[in-house]
């Protein structure tokens, strides 16, 4: 059985088919965190499919300082900021309309009620999502999202832990801000902290 790091090194030399088993390892995660970074599904297919040709053309370049996948993230997210202000798109927001909210505990059997809860909690996560930043928005759906820890988002986007810190944490101030003044009160959405650490 071939492992990740034998595909790495395999794509590293120019093999097609290594490459591919990444890509189909990591498609359906890069699409996603797409999806939340630009709220449009055309647009996530363009920014994943930019974010894999980079990361084809990258890998000779691919030092190993973080995994591969905390790599690809970082490509994706860069891929979707610059595309969020070439196309001037980030008031589309968010979609959280494929994915489960980022806390969200599913319900073995929901009720009409409780399905239309859930939906109305996603679309107001989803048009607070599409107030913040896109550099916010980065480094929040990193954390939440993807479960990244400070060290591994400062790690991925070449920044100081104390700027993730900083940003995630103002970037959970202004969501929750956003959910209660739109009448939703979202106790997991401290303005400070989410009880995970590190």
């Amino acid at each position: 059985m071939t492992t990740e790091q034998e595909w790495i090194e395999a794509a590293r030399q120019g093999d097609e088919r290594a490459f591919a088993e990444l890509v189909r390892t990591y498609e359906s995660k890069v699409y996603h965190l797409a999806l939340r970074m630009c709220g449009n599904r055309e647009d996530a297919l363009e920014i994943a499919q930019e974010a894999f040709l980079s990361a084809w053309r990258g890998l000779p370049f691919f030092r190993e300082e973080s995994s591969f996948a905390t790599w690809l993230y970082r490509l994706t997210t860069n891929a979707a900021i610059d595309f969020l202000r070439r196309d001037k798109r980030s008031a589309a927001g968010p979609s959280l309309d494929d994915d489960e909210t980022f806390t969200q505990v599913p319900d073995p059997a929901p009720s009409p009620h409780s399905r239309a809860e859930q939906k109305e909690l996603r679309e107001a996560l989803a048009a607070g999502l599409a107030t913040l930043t896109p550099e916010h928005r980065q480094v929040l759906l990193l954390r939440e999202l993807q479960g990244m820890r400070y060290e591994e988002i400062a790690q991925a986007l070449d920044l100081d832990i104390g700027t993730v810190k900083s940003r995630i944490a103002r970037a959970r101030e202004k969501l929750r801000k956003y959910l209660v003044k739109q009448g939703n009160f979202l106790e997991y959405l401290p303005s400070n902290q989410t009880g995970r650490e590190g």
